[in-house]
């Protein structure tokens, strides 16, 4: 039996017992409510006061039965309560709810569902970017794991609607499905977008079939860490310094050298402009590494100088936080 049900049930069955010692004594002495209630209040917190009227034979009895009854429960209550402060059940409650009102106050945020190897790596990306984000698990060993590193999460499955609004995904900003289980990250993918057509959706997939089936369920992008660690493994073979120098800008937090994306909004400086002159007119020192068209959708990496900038295309840069700081305020 869980705590909730238990303290409930000693609550009802210590408030049985003042019914009964209330009842009993208005029935037996004939008191009024207030006194029979005082009496029994005093007899089942045993502070000794002295009776409110002289008992009979019959009022005695009952009240002898009435102390083995009562003060056994009134005892059986304070001990359970006890139980439940020591045992940190009540600090986990009072976290548990803290942890609710700061995720309903996220906005923008991401959702990892699945806190295996893979979505512990995505979280500690995030967390290094200080990235706001909600783990969703129904492992007890991953969300303690979660607790230990301050994590937000939810407990729950994470195809399950409820557990995703309980994550904030009405107001997210995107979700990975990370779950080991192939059939369950569709099942996740179907749930979230049915929530959030709109929502960009990144699934793991542990083979070919698994893809397939995660983009028919409407993922944004697939992505399979077998695929990924042997492409990362041959370019370590065969370009081991292009590797690091990619590693050095993606993942190291230690240098002050970042790739970013950027995207043109309405009524922004560049739209309208072509490459050149919005390289001319920027002069921050930043590098615009690739250019994904709107319209085209699709990235064209090295772009020549006259392609022309429209709002929605994306501009990957290259440069430090302060470049891309004073391009991101011009573009």
């Amino acid at each position: 039996m869980n705590w909730e049900k238990r303290i409930k049930l000693v609550i009802l069955a210590f408030a049985g017992v003042i019914v009964l010692g209330v009842s009993g004594l208005m029935g037996i002495e004939r008191w009024s409510f207030l006194d029979a209630l005082y009496m029994t209040v005093i007899t089942l917190s045993t502070v000794g006061y002295r009776e409110v009227r002289p008992l009979s034979t019959a009022g005695m009895i009952f009240i002898i039965c009435f102390i083995v009854v009562g003060v056994g429960t009134f005892l059986l209550l304070v001990t359970t309560l006890a139980e439940y402060v020591v045992s940190g059940h009540l600090k986990g409650n009072l976290g548990k709810k803290r942890m609710k009102e700061q995720i309903s106050r996220l906005k923008g945020h991401y959702i990892i569902c699945g806190f295996g190897r893979v979505g512990q790596e995505v979280a500690l990306s995030l967390n290094r970017e200080e990235i706001n984000f909600v783990v969703i698990d129904v492992n007890p060993a991953a969300l303690s794991k979660c607790n230990h590193l301050g994590y937000l999460h939810v407990e729950g499955r994470a195809y399950d609607d409820q557990v995703l609004k309980d994550a904030g995904i009405m107001r997210a900003g995107g979700l990975v499905s990370a779950v080991d289980s192939d059939a369950e990250n569709v099942y996740v993918t179907l749930s979230a977008k049915d929530l959030r057509k709109d929502l960009y959706v990144v699934a793991r997939a542990s083979s070919e079939e698994a893809e397939h089936k995660l983009l028919k369920a409407s993922a944004d992008r697939v992505i399979s860490p077998y695929s990924i660690g042997g492409k990362r493994i041959a370019g370590m073979l065969l370009r081991p310094n292009v590797v690091e120098f990619i590693d050095l800008v993606l993942h190291n937090g230690e240098t002050d050298l970042f790739i970013e994306e950027v995207e043109v909004l309405e009524e922004s400086s560049f739209e309208g402009l072509t490459l050149d002159e919005a390289k001319k007119r920027s002069k921050t020192g930043a590098n615009i590494l690739a250019i994904k068209k709107k319209k085209e959708n699709k990235i064209i990496p090295s772009p020549e100088g006259n392609i022309s900038i429209e709002k929605g295309d994306l501009l990957i840069i290259l440069g430090t936080s302060g470049q891309l700081k004073d391009l991101g305020s011009l573009i």
